[in-house]
């Protein structure tokens, strides 16, 4: 066989390589094909997270139409003002996140590293007030446990947030079913908050990558399918600052 022949044959094998995006997986027949499969899988990860959350939420309602008195009580130890500025930083973190995959689709790398910051800032502000919230109901003894304390229940003259809120005191029977109040909010704040913190985790790594040029290149599904997971986290607490914090706060 010439040289000319082995060419001829060797051509349409390179061409065919060359059909395929550097970041298309080799089981994929397409691009297109590959990113139905990963958003398919994205929504199928999200329908068992709202399963999740939503046997919490079924708990909560509930528990609270048992022993309704509790907690109305427990809510009056919530902070509005920290939960509503935490409500504001995710709300703004969803837009930023929403322009960061605009910015990846637009192909503009120095506005999606810009993007990409500005969330993981406002995740992180979050994160902070939300340790200063635990850091209060540890103080208090309000964490669910042996050292749980009834003391802001059973005389409500003893704590500035029960005597602002004007509580009278509980029956012992009803002031112990607070403690059901407390486990239920640092169960769902606490996954909200792991949840949160695996997004932060994954959007300083896209920030380290989208700083090395990718998601700029054509491919963006990772970025978008993050931005729907960060953006089903902020419709969590958007849910649950209502719930927890303003009900009843008559």
């Amino acid at each position: 066989m010439s040289d000319s022949q082995v060419q001829v044959i060797a051509q349409p094998a390179e061409a065919h390589v060359h059909e395929h995006p550097p970041y298309q997986r080799h089981h994929f027949e397409t691009y297109a094909q590959q990113n139905d499969a990963t958003n398919f899988a994205m929504w199928l990860f999200l329908l068992t997270e709202i399963m999740f959350f939503g046997g919490l939420f079924t708990a909560y309602l509930i528990y609270r139409n048992w022993f309704y008195a509790a907690f109305v009580a427990g809510s009056h130890q919530l902070s509005i003002p920290l939960g509503g500025v935490n409500t504001l930083l995710l709300i703004v973190s969803s837009f930023t996140m929403a322009m960061g995959v605009w910015c990846a689709e637009m192909r503009k790398k120095g506005a999606l590293v810009l993007c990409l910051s500005l969330t993981l800032l406002l995740g992180l502000g979050f994160l902070g007030i939300k340790t200063i919230e635990y850091g209060e109901k540890i103080e208090k003894h309000h964490v669910p446990g042996f050292h749980y304390s009834l003391q802001s229940f059973l005389d409500p003259s003893s704590d500035e947030a029960a005597k602002a809120a004007g509580d009278k005191p509980l029956p012992l029977d009803m002031a112990r079913h607070t403690e059901v109040y407390f486990s239920l909010y640092f169960a769902m704040t606490g996954m909200h908050a792991l949840h949160m913190i695996i997004g932060v985790s994954i959007l300083a790594f896209m920030i380290v990558r989208a700083q090395a040029g990718a998601y700029t290149t054509g491919h963006v599904t990772y970025v978008e399918n993050f931005g729907l997971y960060w953006h089903f986290v902020d419709i969590v607490w958007i849910f649950l600052f209502p719930l927890l914090y303003l009900i009843s706060r008559h």
